[in-house]
């Protein structure tokens, strides 16, 4: 009985035309008792399985809807855990059977058969948590999903406040701080600028005191050049 149970799950592949295809499996209770297996031993579901096939490859998709009973580790009440999953397959072919990661396994291109039932059994055991907790007991819970959401949201509330606190640094307001002394920067060297505002004499002492005396030849051949 229990073979005959698995065998339904099992799927033509190497009849398959090379395009998209739906299959449809349901389980309850005997599924899991077939499998033989000590994690889960009452459920049922609905598995839609969406196969595309190709001249190299199986992609598959599983669409899994359901609920299995779990018994709290706290009260060891029995209660309903649902299961909500979509899960992706990559089968390719290949000259050997090998699993080579969760979502890529080779296989050999002459396989007529493949069976989905472990697969889907899997895909709901890895949604069953570590500690399992009936429902009126999570809402006091502490996960580590929690913790880390509450540590994320808490460091990034000091970057923004260390960011205020760069963009309103304060620079002084003592005008003092920015004044120019004169007889220090006479000390540091010549000054080769300035803007004179007494008039047009100061400007005219400059240039007498800047000028040179002109040499006494060029004065004559001047004169001649007048004459």
């Amino acid at each position: 009985m229990k073979k005959s149970i698995l065998n339904t799950y099992k799927i033509d592949i190497f009849r398959l035309e090379n395009k998209q295809h739906l299959h449809e499996f349901e389980g309850n209770d005997n599924f899991f008792i077939a499998l033989e297996q000590d994690l889960i031993s009452k459920g049922n579901f609905k598995a839609n399985v969406v196969l595309d096939k190709n001249e190299t490859m199986i992609q598959m998709v599983y669409k899994i809807v359901g609920s299995v009973e779990l018994t709290c580790d706290r009260s060891l009440d029995t209660f309903d855990f649902p299961v909500d999953i979509t899960q992706k397959m990559i089968l390719k072919f290949s000259d050997r059977t090998e699993e080579v990661t969760d979502e890529l396994m080779l296989i050999d291109r002459n396989t007529q058969f493949i069976n989905v039932a472990q697969d889907i059994f899997d895909f709901i055991g890895l949604q069953i948590p570590i500690k399992k907790l009936h429902p009126r007991f999570t809402q006091d819970e502490v996960t580590y999903e929690s913790l880390m959401k509450k540590f994320e949201d808490e460091y990034e509330e000091e970057d923004l406040e260390e960011d205020d606190d760069d963009d309103n640094f304060d620079f002084g307001d003592d005008d003092d701080d920015f004044e120019w002394n004169d007889e220090d920067i006479e000390d540091e060297g010549e000054v080769v600028y300035s803007t004179l505002k007494d008039g047009d004499d100061n400007e005219s002492e400059i240039e007498d005191k800047n000028e040179k005396p002109i040499d006494p030849r060029w004065a004559a051949l001047m004169k001649l050049r007048e004459n």
